[in-house]
């Protein structure tokens, strides 16, 4: 997260304000054949400098990063990703390159290189062939919560529902010119770190530290910072961070997205408040209800983690947003919810959208040219 990000968000004082911060991935891509270039020098030299606090590089020389400041309001989160998407579409094609809001580059090419940085050098030195491709691009959301003991809780009732999160963010089926069969294969490539992984159920914040430290003490992690879990605390700030989506394709979709991590954590909120317990999920189930969701995305079947019974993803959704439409309706994000979820009823997932325009036209440069558009607004 950008230190101008992380720092604007406070401690909060109940469920009724929760602070919504959202972090973006992009790839930069060659606007001829699409493949991913290694431009992020670039890129970053025709950013206007008033943004460049909420700009930074990524693991990859082909991938760029965006932080919007937290805020109270959905129309704050919109704005800012609004405002920065169009500015890194702009200093992209200044730099002779595309922006695209895209899991994983659909183009096969070269593999660019990683950012030169002593942190990453140690990563490639210890984990090796574990890198991806063209690089994965994820979306992050930071929710406010008023100390880690909270926090922790939150962690534990969040766990079950994020599957059916994953599944409206996919954006991500092809990968070195084919289709992969999975709606998310940038998911599958990241779960090669051995530190991915959904959260496991935590007892305290004690519990949560000691497993930081067994990792990093086995060589599972360099650091902290690889602690990938699909959820986490904040090492430096008051938040907790959902990490488990493709980065959306359009603000709409990211609005929606931040909405529901919003929500779905002051809902955590209330049930620890009110002394409700959370659902003890078996980590396996997790697992392949996850799977499922890359796989299928929106458009097939999840896993109801409730009895381990698949059901139609859409029907997973519809009962999940029904299940946060007090915490929405409370933030005053029940109306626009409503409205984005009919929009990506009729548009589809990323993925969906994405093989639309290749079943038209057989050209991933197509492809590439639509998620560019999507990308700028």
């Amino acid at each position: 997260m950008t230190g101008q990000v992380a720092e604007a968000h406070g401690t909060t004082a109940g469920t009724d304000a929760l602070t919504v911060g959202v972090e973006e991935e992009f790839l930069l891509v060659d606007p001829h054949t699409g493949a991913a270039v290694p431009a992020v020098d670039l890129v970053l030299e025709q950013v206007p400098a008033e943004l460049r606090g909420q700009v930074e590089r990524e693991f990859q020389t082909s991938q760029i990063e965006i932080g919007s400041p937290p805020g109270l309001e959905l129309s704050s989160i919109r704005h800012s990703l609004g405002v920065l998407r169009k500015a890194l579409a702009d200093a992209a094609e200044r730099a002779g390159v595309r922006l695209l809001a895209i899991g994983t580059g659909p183009v096969d090419g070269p593999v660019p290189p990683v950012v030169d940085k002593p942190r990453f050098d140690r990563m490639i030195e210890r984990f090796r062939l574990l890198v991806p491709g063209p690089g994965n691009n994820g979306m992050h959301v930071h929710v406010g919560v008023p100390d880690p003991e909270t926090g922790v809780q939150v962690l534990n009732h969040v766990r079950p529902w994020l599957p059916t999160l994953q599944a409206v963010t996919t954006n991500s089926p092809f990968s070195r010119g084919e289709d992969t069969g999975y709606a998310s294969w940038r998911s599958v490539e990241w779960e090669r770190w051995p530190s991915v992984a959904p959260t496991p159920f935590l007892e305290s914040p004690e519990h949560y530290q000691r497993l930081i430290r067994q990792l990093i003490s086995s060589g599972v992690m360099l650091d902290e910072g690889m602690l990938y879990w699909y959820a986490r605390l904040s090492a430096k700030y008051p938040t907790v961070e959902l990490r488990i989506g493709d980065v959306c394709p359009t603000v709409d979709d990211a609005v929606l997205v931040a909405a529901l991590v919003r929500a779905l954590v002051a809902t955590a909120m209330d049930d620890v408040e009110a002394g409700r317990p959370a659902l003890r999920t078996d980590h396996h189930l997790l697992v392949g209800a996850h799977w499922r969701a890359a796989h299928d995305g929106l458009e097939g079947e999840g896993v109801d983690v409730t009895t381990g019974e698949p059901k139609p993803a859409w029907e997973l959704l519809d009962r999940f947003v029904e299940r946060l439409r007090p915490a929405l309706e409370r933030h005053g994000d029940w109306a626009e919810v409503s409205d984005l979820l009919g929009g990506l009823r009729r548009h589809g997932t990323g993925a969906a959208r994405q093989r639309a325009v290749y079943a038209r036209t057989g050209r991933l440069v197509d492809v590439v040219q639509d998620v560019a558009r999507q990308t700028r607004g």
